[in-house]
């Protein structure tokens, strides 16, 4: 039963390993380019994503590490449609931040956005702050955010 236990343990820890995404696919997007504590962007596709469609959004913050954001599903048109997700912070601490300009109409191929990662800490101490770090907030319509929080 022991030896049943670590292999199930360790099939377990392997699949884990194996479908977590990469935080960091590419370099910082336009708008965080050159910012502190920018270290890329990544893949992300919705709980709810529509595999194979273009979708519409719209940034409540545009690119504000010290502010938490709601990107919003619209119509090509800009009109809401009802999805919806906040920023948040990933098991390493850095923050998710999604952009681009805030109220930027923008398409999602494939239902698949490129969201900017930030370190807190190192956007804070840049801020005038002796450190920093990711902390979940509240960003109505979106119940859930998160915001870099500096000390």
């Amino acid at each position: 039963m022991r030896e049943f236990l670590k292999h199930a343990a360790f099939c377990c820890f392997s699949l884990v390993i194996t479908i977590m995404p990469s935080y960091a696919d590419s370099d910082p997007s336009a708008g965080a380019s050159g910012m502190s504590g920018a270290t890329g962007t990544f893949s992300f596709k919705p709980q709810d994503w529509k595999e194979g469609e273009t979708t519409w959004w719209k940034d409540s913050d545009g690119i504000g590490p010290g502010v938490a954001g709601c990107h919003i599903g619209t119509d090509d048109k800009g009109q809401p449609n009802g999805r919806m997700f906040g920023e948040a912070c990933l098991p390493n601490g850095l923050l998710v931040e999604s952009n681009p300009g805030a109220g930027e109409l923008h398409s999602h191929s494939n239902d698949t956005g490129h969201p900017d990662t930030f370190d807190c800490n190192a956007w804070c101490i840049d801020k005038g702050a002796t450190g920093g770090s990711c902390q979940a907030a509240a960003a109505p319509p979106c119940a859930k955010s998160a915001i870099c929080s500096c000390d």
